[in-house]
């Protein structure tokens, strides 16, 4: 994720969603948490958890299950502002449950069925709570179907701001971080939980719907259009967007792989347009810093909204606010989403507060960048954060930031500069070798900081506990580093 400079300088400002609004139920969602039929006397049946458990956000995502593709087929109406779709989830049990959750905010359920039979559902806040008419044995598959309506809106409260689906003058976009799928399809809404999905989104005929992945078609019908979209890699779901509107659209092919990009037409041709056409060209550069790069498409949305006011990584399609190209061309932006689809996407955090995994790595890759493109150097933009940054930065441990700080300062430039400490303490052999395994070892999984610390020291051969210590979680400027 970028924030415009003026934004990220403020510590913890924050533009994405957490907490939503309570959906509405019918009678069928009113009898919380009913227990499934009794099962065989040999196993215990219990309710999944409500939440993963992450320190940061313990109400995010839910357990007892595992999901490996969601299907979401929607139909969005801008001039009503009313969606309606069906989502099929397909997963498996990972304990015996006799009812899960599925995170679902504001939107009405009108019917659920697990394996074909209708399963009862209730809802507690933005929880769907399922049970179905029988109980899930562990280790085994399930597919379920949920059909839904209503005026999607977007999730809020007072740390995280504003995120999720939003209606536009010309259409809408579904887009934040660290939540936001759950404003339009009910998901499993962690990124410890990543999927494949396919989407299937229907608009009025004239408008343009973009999402993730690769694109496999478009058929229209009585004066509406589907659009189809494929992501087959596994995705964390705040990765997952929907942008429709009215576009101009670039198509092309590389390396094998589509290219898909589209400039609201609310923007005149111009430094949007050339920025966004050097994904392919930055892409290139950043594949042979980080290894192959990990998806099978390339693309990106460009979008003019006052409310969005950030560029997102999301997978395989970066989303990028206007704001960034008034002033002319900007690569730095796209250097920094696309070191992302390393880094955040392809490997993706485990818990939240190892966001500097993401933001540091690709706020270092946009240094990178800026020194391959004829800027200064990575080591000169180390310098001027060194002596530059504010005590906020000091004060707050990029490895431990804390939810009001999980998008601040100290998590982009502490974190960039703790990469580059690493690789004048280790050399350049060693870093880069550091950062290509990392890739290479968690490709579309999941990477934890201890984990990552552990591959350096094994890659390097020294000891790096005081290092990461200092520049991690040390609240206190560390020393400038040395070559050992």
């Amino acid at each position: 994720m970028t924030l415009p400079r003026r934004v990220r300088l403020v510590t913890g400002l924050l533009v994405t969603g957490a907490l939503g609004v309570s959906g509405c139920g019918s009678s069928a969602e009113s009898e919380a948490g009913s227990a499934a039929p009794s099962p065989s006397s040999s196993r215990q049946f219990k309710p999944g958890g409500a939440g993963v458990g992450d320190d940061y956000f313990p109400t995010y995502g839910n357990g007892g299950y595992d999901v490996g593709r969601y299907t979401v087929r929607v139909r969005y109406d801008p001039a009503t502002d009313r969606l309606t779709g069906t989502t099929t989830v397909q997963a498996a049990a990972t304990a015996n449950l006799s009812a899960f959750n599925l995170d679902l905010a504001g939107l009405k359920v009108r019917e659920v069925t697990v394996d074909g039979a209708p399963a009862r559902h209730s809802r507690k806040g933005d929880e769907l709570v399922v049970t179905p008419a029988r109980g899930l044995i562990a280790g085994n598959g399930f597919v379920a179907e949920i059909s839904y309506d209503g005026e999607p809106a977007a999730l809020r409260n007072e740390t995280l701001g504003a995120g999720g689906f939003l209606h536009t003058s010309d259409g809408a976009i579904a887009l934040g971080q660290p939540e936001s799928a759950s404003t339009w399809f009910p998901v499993n809404d962690h990124p410890s939980d990543k999927a494949s999905y396919d989407f299937e989104i229907t608009v009025p005929e004239g408008l343009t719907a973009v999402s993730n992945g690769v694109p496999v078609g478009r058929s229209s019908a009585d004066g509406w259009t589907t659009w189809k979209w494929a992501e087959r890699n596994p995705m964390a779901s705040y990765l997952s967007m929907v942008v429709i509107g009215k576009f101009r659209l670039t198509r092309g092919e590389h390396k094998g792989r589509p290219v898909f990009h589209a400039v609201t037409t609310k923007l005149s041709e111009g430094a949007a347009d050339r920025s966004i056409a050097e994904t392919v060209k930055v892409a290139d550069y950043l594949e042979r810093l980080f290894g192959p790069y990990p998806f099978e498409s390339y693309g990106a949305v460009v979008v003019s909204d006052d409310r969005i006011r950030y560029a997102l990584e999301t997978q395989s399609r970066p989303v990028y606010a206007a704001s960034f190209f008034r002033q002319g061309e900007n690569t730095g932006v796209v250097a920094h989403e696309l070191a992302h689809q390393w880094f955040g996407n392809s490997v993706a955090l485990t818990r939240w507060q190892d966001i500097w995994l993401n933001e540091g790595l690709a706020t270092y890759a946009e240094w990178l960048w800026t020194e391959h493109d004829g800027g200064r150097t990575a080591a000169q933009a180390f310098d001027a954060r060194y002596a530059g940054a504010a005590s906020r930065v000091w004060r707050t441990p990029p490895g431990k930031p804390g939810v009001e700080n999980l998008f601040g300062e100290s998590v982009y430039q502490r974190g960039a500069m703790t990469m580059h400490a690493l690789r004048v303490t280790v050399g350049d052999k060693a870093f880069f070798e550091i950062l290509k395994t990392w890739a290479a070892e968690k490709r579309h999984g999941n990477g934890t900081t201890a984990q990552f610390v552990a591959l350096a020291e094994r890659i390097s051969g020294e000891r790096l506990d005081d290092l990461f210590d200092d520049w991690l979680y040390g609240t206190e400027r560390p020393a400038r580093p040395e070559r050992r």
